[in-house]
């Protein structure tokens, strides 16, 4: 029995060391395997295409950490050196600045060239899509260039002569106003006018060795300005070349923004989006160039009213009446204030008319002109306009107060199309918010 069992456990123990031997075969054999196979990898050609395994999910995050990344380093920079940053930002404005005024013109000419083609087709039916862009092109230009020459030849020399007469007449006019102080003052002797009899004579002084300064630096002063005014029509000569191609080739570069528009904004999103930027662009391109037709329109007008009062100067307050009209709601009272002065060194009863009749002009043109050619052309309201003149002017100047309003119209427009798209997921109407 004893021999039983001893022979029944050397079985087992021999089965068993055959099983740790079969175990050790298995893993040396799989080990040799993936030997192989990493040395197969290694053997592999080079030059065969590798698979890559794409993952919108972690792109779509590199691209936002990569554009943080660079919005980051752009604001540590302004903060840190904000003179660099500026004067980089301030360079780079000025080489595109060509391209940038180009768009511009080809941007406020558009309507116009769209308008002369609409009617050149109308007139020849058969006349081709090409020549007659061609066409309307060249007559716009024509147009263009004969309203700048006529300005130059006619209207500047006037402009010039006008501010020379009135350099001329300061001293006359201290001098009217300083006797007008002392008649006051011996009419009302208990009130004190010496105080302002003070000030005007240093305000006189003042003026007049401002003057003199600016006479003795007058050639280095020539000199700088004859290279800017060579610099700037050397860029507006580029600028208009480059609108003529802008214009030209309008669907071509249509083409090209369409086919940014379809790689980056998802299908379903795409009308949408067109929609947007249909009405940003008409709300943008209404507003700027009715604005500029209604300058114009005061600026004659008030030309014409001042010749029939027989007002002085007129070429020279016309034109400023017509440039601050583009500012909405301040620019006609902006450019009555230097007509007034300028007008008060001559009389005080003519300074007078013409306050009167800017604002007569001013209430035909918010009531009858304005209506007409604009209508509603941004949707805001008065309260919302005098804020993008305030914020824009506060940060951009002039050009601010006069580009503010259309572009807080869109502000505004983007906004409303937001909170009627939160408002339809809510099953809410704006119609029936009280």
């Amino acid at each position: 029995m004893k021999k039983q069992n001893s022979g029944t456990s050397g079985n087992n123990r021999r089965q068993e060391q055959e099983d740790e031997k079969n175990q050790v075969r298995m893993a040396d054999s799989a080990v040799r395997n993936s030997m192989q196979e990493q040395l197969r990898m290694l053997e592999q050609p080079q030059d065969e295409p590798q698979k890559f395994l794409k993952n919108n999910k972690y792109f779509t995050i590199c691209i936002y950490a990569f554009v943080l990344v660079v919005a980051s380093t752009i604001m540590i920079r302004a903060i840190i050196l904000p003179n660099q940053t500026r004067n980089f930002f301030a360079g780079l404005i000025r080489a595109v600045g060509p391209f940038l005024i180009a768009l511009l013109i080809a941007y406020i000419l558009m309507p116009f060239v769209r308008g002369i083609n609409r009617l050149l087709h109308r007139c020849f039916k058969k006349l081709p899509q090409k020549p007659g862009m061609v066409l309307s092109i060249l007559i716009v230009y024509i147009i263009a260039v004969g309203l700048i020459l006529t300005l130059l030849v006619y209207v500047l020399p006037e402009v010039v002569r006008n501010l020379g007469d009135i350099i001329n007449r300061i001293p006359q006019g201290f001098n009217q106003v300083s006797s007008l102080l002392a008649s006051l003052q011996e009419r009302y002797p208990n009130f004190d006018f010496s105080s302002i009899t003070s000030m005007l004579n240093d305000t006189q002084s003042d003026l007049m060795s401002g003057l003199s300064s600016i006479a003795g630096e007058l050639i280095p002063v020539l000199y700088t300005a004859s290279v800017s005014i060579v610099t700037w029509l050397g860029n507006f000569l580029i600028a208009v070349i480059v609108s003529i191609y802008m214009l030209y080739g309008k669907k071509q570069l249509l083409h090209m923004f369409r086919i940014v528009v379809y790689a980056f904004v998802p299908r379903n999103h795409i009308p949408l989006f067109r929609e947007i930027v249909y009405d940003c662009n008409a709300i943008f391109s209404n507003f700027v160039v009715s604005k500029m037709i209604d300058s114009v329109i005061i600026g004659i007008l008030c030309a014409i009213l001042m010749a029939i009062l027989r007002l002085p100067y007129i070429f020279l307050i016309s034109v400023i009446v017509g440039i601050t009209n583009m500012i909405p709601y301040f620019g006609p009272f902006i450019g009555a204030v230097p007509g007034a002065i300028i007008l008060l060194v001559v009389s005080p009863m003519k300074a007078l008319i013409f306050l009167i009749m800017i604002l007569c002009l001013q209430q035909f043109d918010g009531l009858v002109l304005g209506p007409k050619l604009m209508g509603n052309s941004t949707g805001m309201k008065p309260i919302w306009i005098i804020f993008a003149i305030t914020i824009g002017g506060r940060f951009f100047g002039v050009p601010g107060m006069f580009l503010g309003v259309p572009a807080f119209a869109i502000l505004g427009y983007l906004a409303e199309r937001y909170m009627r798209y939160r408002l339809r997921k809510r099953n809410i109407a704006m119609e029936d918010i009280l």
